[in-house]
């Protein structure tokens, strides 16, 4: 176990920001943060950001946050790890407290897509795949990767379609409560089983949408009711070829693996969980691979309703990716926003009694993957 816990979150609502800059939506967020934690000293700053060079033009993230909040001469820096990004900075701040270099740390996340084409940012988020291997230049995108899977679970199982659009449609009846949700308009399970094909079997409610956002937390080695128990991380194949079984994601295993082993719990005692569900088929590999239910038997579970908030697991009370949104850099650490608040008891959604929660975030096609598990003490 560690000995950080977590002192204040803050988080912009996800969505359409064309009027704001991304600088402006980071400190929106990391300000929130610190009042929550009452404006402590911080002793360094990390921020996730994937694609504020490529597509805003913007790096140096993390020494404009400590200049603009008058922080200090703080090391910073900015972490990268595509849709992991923010679940990695998290783990480096803790890191720091770990070794005893910091005592409070500032991490946030943020990414700036909207005002972008969708050319653009499709060409920039293919920066998370192996792009000198045979599979990108035959053309595969991240849905035609996980439109496989999708195919492949189906083969193996009795899933279909209909199972992805209850992901889809569970998670958007999560958001809907959700007041800072990038989705907050209902939609039917027709609505989703009918819309736009993306690449088959995904449509158009399948697929997390381009988003803009930011989130922040204050960590510190001083007690808080919010313990971070564990914190793991762990890489995986970067090419489809490469997959010993097309069903799993090592990466998402062993990190789950590792945080269970350091936390000293099971996944039999995690009272809710917020999931990398960058597509639906994500989510139902997801909650196999943190043995929440047994391999090839995810869809059952999502067809039983035992991953709704009201379920015996609850999956991405908050929306999700699929419905609160997903700014890549920003996610990670929106999940534990999230998380937080179950844990406090003021959740949109709340879980009641939740007691140890669990958050995974993803990069690329399984090249990265954290996990951490909170615990309300």
């Amino acid at each position: 176990m560690t000995n950080v816990y977590i002192h204040g979150i803050g988080m912009t609502r996800f969505g359409t920001f064309i009027e704001k800059s991304m600088k402006e939506l980071l400190i929106a967020a990391c300000l929130e943060a610190l009042k929550d934690a009452g404006n402590p000293k911080v002793d360094a700053v990390y921020v996730g950001n994937f694609m504020g060079g490529s597509i805003c033009n913007q790096e140096i993230l993390g020494a404009i946050v400590a200049n603009e909040l008058g922080l200090g001469p703080v090391p910073t820096a900015k972490v990268e790890g595509a849709c992991a990004s923010g679940g990695i900075a998290i783990r480096q701040g803790i890191m720091g407290i770990l070794s005893g270099e910091y005592d409070t740390v500032l991490v946030a996340g943020v990414e700036k897509m909207k005002h972008a084409s969708t050319a653009d940012v499709t060409h920039a988020i293919n920066a998370a795949m192996d792009n000198d291997s045979n599979e990108k230049l035959a053309g595969l995108t991240f849905p035609g990767f996980f439109g496989v899977l999708a195919n492949r679970y189906f083969h193996e199982t009795g899933a279909s379609k209909e199972h992805l659009a209850m992901v889809a449609l569970k998670n958007r009846e999560h958001a809907v409560n959700n007041p800072l949700a990038q989705f907050q308009k209902a939609a039917t399970f027709e609505e989703i089983m009918n819309a736009r094909m993306i690449t088959s079997p995904l449509g158009l409610f399948d697929c997390s949408p381009m988003t803009d956002g930011a989130a922040a937390l204050v960590i510190s080695k001083n007690k808080s009711n919010i313990h971070i128990r564990s914190s793991a991380q762990s890489s995986g194949p970067t090419q489809m070829q490469d997959a010993d079984d097309l069903l799993s994601i090592p990466a998402i295993r062993e990190s789950g693996k590792l945080a269970y082993e350091k936390a000293g719990v099971g996944p039999e005692d995690i009272d809710v969980v917020e999931i990398h569900d960058c597509f639906s088929m994500t989510e139902i590999i997801a909650i196999e691979e943190l043995c929440f239910f047994e391999k090839r038997q995810g869809w059952i579970a999502v067809q039983e309703g035992k991953t709704k908030s009201t379920g015996i697991r609850p999956v991405n009370p908050s929306g999700g990716l699929l419905s609160r949104g997903h700014p890549i850099g920003a996610t990670g650490i929106a999940q534990i926003y999230e998380l937080v608040r179950q844990l406090r008891g003021t959740a949109s959604n709340q879980v009641a009694g939740a007691r140890l929660a669990l958050s995974q975030n993803l990069g690329g096609t399984g090249s990265y993957s954290t996990v951490h598990i909170l615990e309300r003490v």
